[in-house]
């Protein structure tokens, strides 16, 4: 299968997804997204590989957001399809996922970036990486699972700060917080993964595919957040703050929102 935008590869058991759009700093499009479906769906149907490593190419970005040129016109319908259709081809897709999935996060975790290492199972980061939700400087919210995988991951109060502040955080505080499972030198980081994928193929892949449905199972009085996510994803794009938000950051200025 040929892909514009992806690389994937198999080391032995191990497959390597890599997003490859360093002249965007592997923005997630919805091509890109579709993309990654089939290389998941790909691989989870590949009987040699047990363990996925999803990063990005280069030493800048893992993903750094979603592209926002491609949805600034949408309408409030097209915003709540865009969520939706996204969380269950990819985010939710990788979270259920039935294999293993390592995020080496590799530079910016931004926006859907971060809600992508987040979907997976576990992170590991660079040192030189930075995370964050932006979204609300834009007049919008995390619409890819961000509002209610950041609280389950870090709690509910960081998660809050994380969001409203539009900030982003070193990946010292991300380990302090526990949205990062290790912080590797950047040259490190895939060997660092590789090493751990090894240990994990040594154990039962059925156990370990049922220890992934037991685990997300305790945290599914969530489902109906997902929900209001994308209604309230869409609603933001019949404001005029979502207007001024994407407008500011594609004509590269300080957002003047008119809170309505």
């Amino acid at each position: 299968m040929g892909y514009h935008n992806i690389l994937v590869k198999n080391e032995s058991a191990i497959g390597l997804i890599t997003i490859n759009r360093p002249n965007k700093l592997n923005a997630l499009n919805t091509e890109t997204i579709k993309e990654l479906h089939n290389a998941f769906s790909s691989l989870e149907k590949n009987k040699e590989v047990k363990v996925i490593i999803l990063t990005g190419s280069g030493e800048k970005a893992f993903v750094a957001g979603a592209d926002i040129l491609e949805f600034a016109d949408f309408s409030v319908n097209k915003g709540k399809k865009l969520a939706s259709k996204g969380q269950k081809l990819l985010f939710d897709f990788i979270e259920n996922f039935s294999k293993p999935v390592i995020a080496a996060v590799n530079g910016f975790a931004l926006g859907g970036g971060l809600e992508l290492a987040m979907a997976c199972h576990f992170r590991v980061a660079s040192d030189n990486a930075k995370m964050g939700l932006p979204e609300v400087s834009l007049g919008v919210i995390p619409g890819y699972g961000g509002t209610q995988r950041l609280p389950q991951l870090i709690g509910k109060g960081r998660a809050m700060e994380l969001i409203m502040t539009a900030g982003m955080i070193s990946t010292e505080q991300a380990y302090t917080y526990g949205l990062v499972n290790h912080v590797v030198a950047q040259e490190e980081l895939l060997p660092f993964c590789k090493k751990m994928a090894s240990k994990i193929c040594n154990n039962s892949t059925v156990a370990i595919s049922h220890a992934i449905k037991a685990i997300n199972a305790g945290f599914k009085n969530t489902v109906n957040g997902y929900e209001q996510e994308i209604d309230s994803f869409g609603a933001c794009f019949g404001t005029d703050d979502f207007a001024e938000g994407t407008t500011a950051f594609l004509e590269k200025r300080k957002a003047d929102f008119p809170g309505s």
